[in-house]
């Protein structure tokens, strides 16, 4: 509902439009009064909704990347794809070592899908360690089950350095149960991993989280962007 104050201008433009034009006085488009942005113009709308989803991402995001942005190509065709249609995006997987880079560009592409005024915009952003451990069995009756729950059906779900964990029977068939529900509702999914998708010569993300999982990854993930480079956080000495 638009505000007195808003109302009040919007008559009064209204009215001197009247006025103009009741003396025969023709504007050039150059010259016409300006439209004022208020609730019921779309493009109003779409940076009120920008508005409420930055302040979600910003919730969801650690302090260290709250300035992260989206750099890369890939990353920012992603999130563009999750931003017109949530159900065809698929998942974005950024592999790569230590430190170059994962993390920021995954926050950067949910911050680049809030500010671009989604209808909606529902996020939960986890460390793959911290995940596992909320969703370990305690006292609590049927709190990892509604955990696992909650990070099953959520809109957009970012888990960081998936595959580090331990590898046992349990969370492969935890792992097992989330990625099975997120693909059979075909939702975005962002996962950073130490490990490479595919390696013919060492160990790679299929060994962690089993073939079940592997099967869905591979229909899922409709970017798959590998990070290369330095460790950033750590300064590089010279030589001696």
């Amino acid at each position: 509902m638009a505000t007195p104050e808003l109302a009040v201008t919007s008559r009064t433009m209204r009215a001197l439009e009247r006025i103009i034009a009741a003396k025969g006085i023709h504007l050039s488009p150059d010259c016409a009064l300006p439209e004022r942005e208020e609730p019921g113009d779309p493009q109003w709308h779409r940076e009120a909704r920008a508005q409420y989803a930055l302040g979600r991402w910003q919730t969801a995001t650690p302090t260290r990347f709250c300035g992260a942005e989206a750099t890369l190509p890939q990353v920012v065709a992603w999130a563009d794809r999750a931003l017109a249609d949530p159900l065809s995006a698929g998942t974005l997987l950024l592999t790569g070592t230590t430190g170059t880079g994962k993390t920021h560009e995954a926050y950067g592409a949910l911050r680049h899908i809030a500010a671009g005024g989604p209808e909606r915009y529902e996020v939960i952003a986890v460390n793959s360690a911290d995940m596992y451990g909320r969703l370990r069995p305690t006292h609590v009756i049927g709190a990892s089950e509604a955990e696992l729950r909650r990070l099953s059906r959520v809109q957009f779900l970012f888990v960081d350095d998936f595959g580090t964990s331990k590898v046992s029977e349990w969370t492969e068939e935890t792992t097992y149960r989330l990625i099975n529900h997120r693909y059979n509702h075909c939702l975005p999914t962002i996962l950073t991993s130490n490990l490479p998708a595919r390696n013919q010569n060492g160990p790679d993300l299929a060994d962690f989280v089993g073939d079940r999982v592997a099967s869905r990854l591979a229909e899922m993930v409709t970017a798959l962007v590998p990070m290369v480079g330095q460790d950033r956080r750590r300064p590089e000495r010279s030589a001696a």
